[in-house]
């Protein structure tokens, strides 16, 4: 006879219960599975991050067949934090559910409460930040909250748009271009005359800068990033083709050769536009 429990595993339609009870059967000491009960916070935070990172890959490639499978794997990573939480007698996941529906009601007090939904989206985005700086109380930093897991260039612009709500910005993007010729002077000196660290250091403020100038010009970079890696992959891709045609290979052409292609696939995908 079958139990409960194996019934609710096996139950296609048992939807988040189902879930549920398959992480804790993973986890369970003595029938578990040895990779997942060795597993903590530390070690699945990494799958985390990079879950994310696929949603957002299927997302960009308009894949929407995979995304499910992607915002499932998404969803394992929560459920799998939350079970071993209520091993360790921290919270479970009724308490991480609890906690993200009273945080949405309390932040659109113009969808659940009594404010008036006449504002923009500006205005909307503006409320947004109050009321979560509120949440963090009046004796927080400025710049406390930020997670250091973020991709560095999107916390970059986190910690900037913190600073500019207390006025700490440039007012013009001609300052941010000024500072950026500044900031790639000083990465050559260093190249020139400095330590690889200094080098390094130099190189992440100009990066920084970058991020800025972005955020002026209403870009977000790990975007446009993301898109000039694969124009890159594209336009590399071309070049590798034409070679096959000619029975070759990369490594059998020269920079020139490759370089030739490499515009002649600019050319194409502009004219193709």
């Amino acid at each position: 006879m079958t139990s409960p429990s194996d019934q609710l595993v096996h139950d296609p339609d048992g939807g988040m219960p189902r879930l549920l009870e398959i992480m804790r059967r993973l986890r369970d000491p003595a029938t578990g599975c040895p990779w997942d009960i060795e597993q903590s916070f530390a070690t699945i935070a990494p799958y985390t991050i990079e879950e994310a990172h696929e949603v957002a890959d299927a997302i960009e490639r308009a894949a929407w067949a995979e995304l499910p499978g992607e915002l499932g794997d998404l969803l394992l990573q929560v459920v799998y934090h939350a079970q071993m939480a209520e091993e360790a007698g921290l919270f479970d996941f009724a308490t991480v559910v609890r906690g993200i529906a009273d945080k949405m009601v309390a932040r659109h007090p113009h969808v659940f409460g009594s404010e008036s939904r006449e504002k923009s989206a500006l205005q909307q985005t503006a409320d947004w930040e109050r009321i979560k700086a509120a949440e963090r109380g009046a004796r927080a930093g400025v710049l406390e909250g930020v997670a250091l897991g973020l991709p560095a260039l999107t916390r970059a612009v986190k910690l900037q748009n913190r600073a500019a709500r207390v006025g700490f910005d440039w007012p013009v993007i001609g300052q941010v271009v000024d500072k950026i010729v500044e900031e790639a002077a000083e990465l050559v000196e260093a190249r020139d005359h400095l330590a690889p660290e200094a080098m390094a250091e130099e190189f992440g403020d100009l990066l920084f800068v970058m991020a800025n100038l972005a955020r002026h010009l209403g870009v977000d970079p790990e975007a446009a990033l993301r898109g000039t890696n694969a124009k890159f992959t594209r336009r590399f891709g071309a070049i590798e083709a034409a070679l096959a045609a000619e029975g070759r290979k990369c490594t059998d052409s020269t920079l020139e050769e490759m370089d030739a292609l490499w515009n002649a696939a600019k050319r194409a995908e502009r004219g193709a536009g």
